[in-house]
């Protein structure tokens, strides 16, 4: 079974990134969506989504010819790491339908349904099923059977749905199912090879040495004369370590020791496989069936058999009950559910990294004790809006700390370290209405501006949804200005609209510098 996602950049980015593919202001809300990338120092549309191929906008036509048909296009940069990446998601979904499942990049999945399909009620409910679950999550597809995983692609890719006799709706594909170069594809139209049925019915000899073995060996693929090397998913299954004892255990010394060994078994195996711990599960079965199941979490990958018994043991220490071992434990489980890549480093020489690590030991040690919500780690967004360029993550969902920007060596910062949540509302007297503050009112005091610099100007959000003129809500410009006052004290200020946007627009205190 073979499926094809002929949208799959756009529904991908529909599904992540909603408000990437919202229309801008004054444009209707189903604007098409094209993806691009640079070829040979042009744009180049790479794929569409629906409305946009039904305008006959295509793959390989420039940007500026597809905006010259159509003003109103919304477009995204083309992203194949990330597209890879979900179509590896999606291909994950699928092994609960079958184990070999495999993914055709840049758009395809092919499941082997050999002895599967009767478990879900032949090949149709089985269509049925993965259909519903797809399109349910916002996909777009077509499917396909047959009994290659060449002819099923092809089918999905280029026949007329749904196929009724497999070995004609072969034979009349056109020839670009092969799968071949462009230019090996034209050179077979030009010799009025136009489709499947009218190359099969040619001497392979006389094919091979016209057009190349690689059209005959896909030819062969397609009808099923020659197989191709697949190479199905590796499902995810987490490392299990086992202890089983013939008398139940009661002494901790006993249970300590156990423990150590399977962690020291679980660094093994992790080293053989380059990878590391990030999740660890520890069960102990009690004799009578009760059971006792502990779980940490590292910020970062580890084998270190030591780091890890030391959250183990702040995480018991953390028990609101103790450990009751009633009539002993009969077996122990380590497991690791999560595991990530983990090579051989070497510390810096100002011994950076080694901080780094000390760090990621302290945030583990507590978050084990106070729980994994309880510590936040501010992670940097993609926006210029100053207020929502950040956002507050658990250190368990925050991925490894991002350098966040400097001012050059000597320079000043040109943003403060905190912000005023909402920002304060101040009172300003400027020169000229669209002015630098010559003076300023805040909590009824004063202040008189010796020095200023600016304005930053930051222009709204047009693909966010606009608002009334409170600060971050609103779809007004704002001018921000570094100023200090008679006093040495320096403040972030900004007016929250130009005269053009409206007549009297409010000035804001976002933020003190230190």
């Amino acid at each position: 079974m073979a499926l094809w996602f002929p949208f799959l950049p756009a529904d991908r980015l529909r599904i992540q990134q909603p408000d990437r593919c919202s229309a801008p202001t004054g444009r209707p809300p189903d604007a098409p969506l094209v993806f691009t990338a640079k070829v040979k120092g042009a744009l180049v549309l790479c794929a569409v989504d629906p409305c946009a191929q039904a305008l006959g906008l295509a793959p390989g036509l420039t940007l500026a010819d597809a905006r010259a048909r159509e003003p109103g296009l919304v477009v995204a940069e083309m992203d194949a790491d990330a597209d890879r990446h979900w179509l590896d998601r999606l291909a994950r979904r699928c092994l609960r339908w079958s184990p070999q499942v495999t993914p055709v990049t840049p758009d395809g999945i092919t499941i082997d349904i050999t002895g599967a399909a009767h478990l879900f009620g032949g090949e149709a409910g089985l269509a049925v099923q993965i259909k519903d679950a797809l399109a349910g999550i916002g996909m777009t597809l077509r499917l396909a059977c047959a009994a290659t995983p060449e002819a099923a692609q092809a089918l999905a890719r280029h026949a007329p749905l749904p196929i009724r006799d497999e070995a004609c709706a072969i034979r009349t594909l056109p020839v670009i199912a092969l799968g071949l170069e462009d230019e090996a594809t034209r050179a077979l139209q030009r010799a009025g090879l136009k489709t499947i049925g009218a190359l099969a019915a040619r001497p392979s000899l006389a094919l091979a040495a016209r057009f190349g073995a690689q059209a005959v060996t896909a030819l062969r693929r397609l009808t099923g004369e020659e197989q191709a090397p697949i190479a199905p998913l590796v499902p995810h299954r987490p490392l299990r370590f086992t202890r089983r004892f013939a008398e139940p255990v009661t002494h901790q010394e006993a249970i300590a020791a156990c423990f150590l060994d399977l962690l020291h078994d679980s660094a093994r195996a992790l080293e053989e496989r380059a990878l590391g711990g990030r999740r660890f599960c520890l069960t102990l079965f009690r004799s009578d069936g009760a059971r006792h199941r502990l779980e940490i979490e590292t910020g970062l990958p580890t084998r270190d058999p030591a780091a890890v018994l030391r959250l183990f043991d702040e995480r018991i220490a953390a028990l609101a009950d103790p450990l009751d071992p009633g009539f002993g434990y009969d077996r122990i489980t380590l497991s690791l559910a999560v595991t990530e890549p983990l090579g051989a480093s070497q510390p810096t020489l100002d011994g950076a990294e080694q901080d780094t690590t000390a760090l990621a030991g302290l945030i583990d040690r507590l978050g084990t004790r106070l729980g994994p919500n309880a510590l936040r780690r501010l992670v940097p967004q993609d926006s210029h809006i100053p207020e929502q360029a950040q956002l507050a993550l658990p250190v368990g969902q925050a991925r490894l700390p991002v350098r966040w920007p400097v001012p050059p060596a000597g320079e000043p910062p040109l943003r403060p370290l905190f912000l005023f949540d909402p920002p304060r509302p101040v009172e300003v007297i400027a020169e000229v209405p669209d002015g630098p503050p010559h003076r300023f009112r805040w909590r009824g005091m004063l202040h008189e501006v010796r020095l200023f610099e600016g304005p930053e100007r930051i222009a709204a959000e047009w693909w966010r949804r606009k608002g009334g003129a409170h600060p971050g809500k609103g779809g007004l410009t704002r001018d921000y200005y570094r100023i200090e006052d008679v006093r040495g004290r320096r403040y972030w200020i900004f007016r929250h609209g130009l005269y053009a946007e409206k007549p009297d627009p409010r000035w804001y205190l976002h933020g003190l510098f230190t």
